[in-house]
């Protein structure tokens, strides 16, 4: 899965000339957390809701109503925008998009192609991607396995999981010697799958059913 996959493309801009109200009246219509900024077609910055509910005067200001007012609509974007803009290619794997978010700890990040802005990828697309990767609208059984941490261990797996399907498979870690893996299965031979992988000497951390709708 790429970035490019996942990414919401086409993003509403705004110009480093453009006025905070006006950023916030786009932002409260859309329903937006975040916009780039471009100044002829060159992402130079990143707006977010705090970075405007920060440029807003404190409450223990002794500014009036009508100066606090007018000082806010003369005020342009590019007062209180973040640059240089921390960006991903639409090209990259969507993990580095995930860890690069975790790493600088913000929600979203501009996407780039050839330096032009093509889109933007948030932490609400990254969980999309998860629940896609992880199978859970597929319904089926989820089982947490420990299987040795060596070559050919998972085609082992695979054999005492038949006939059942798997959809999704996941390593959630090392334990010791052994790696975790989070499955899910579904089709022919669910009801005495624990029973044949037990018989097979894989270790069965939990086996849980899981509905196909709501995928919990």
């Amino acid at each position: 899965m790429l970035v490019r996959d996942w990414m919401t493309p086409n993003p509403i801009t705004v110009s480093p000339d453009t006025p905070v109200p006006e950023a916030i009246r786009l932002m409260q219509e859309k329903g937006f957390r975040r916009l780039p900024v471009v100044n002829r077609d060159r992402l130079v910055g990143i707006v977010t809701d705090r970075d405007l509910k920060e440029a807003m005067p404190s409450k223990a200001t002794t500014l009036s109503i009508w100066e606090i007012n007018y000082l806010i609509a003369k005020m342009p974007i590019s007062e209180v925008m973040a640059t240089p803009v921390i960006t991903v290619e639409a090209d990259k794997p969507l993990e580095d998009a995930a860890l690069l978010m975790e790493e600088r700890k913000i929600g979203g990040l501009p996407v780039l192609e050839g330096g032009k802005l093509v889109g933007i990828i948030t932490i609400t697309d990254v969980l999309k991607a998860f629940v896609e990767v992880m199978g859970l609208k597929e319904g089926g059984l989820r089982l947490t396995v420990d299987v040795p941490d060596r070559p050919g261990a998972l085609e082992t797996l695979a054999r005492a999981i038949k006939p059942s399907n798997v959809v999704s498979v996941a390593t959630v870690g090392r334990q010791g010697e052994r790696r975790r893996l989070v499955l899910r299965v579904n089709g022919e031979g669910l009801a005495d799958l624990e029973a044949r992988l037990r018989a097979a000497g894989e270790e069965v951390i939990e086996v849980r059913a899981t509905d196909a709708v709501s995928g919990v």
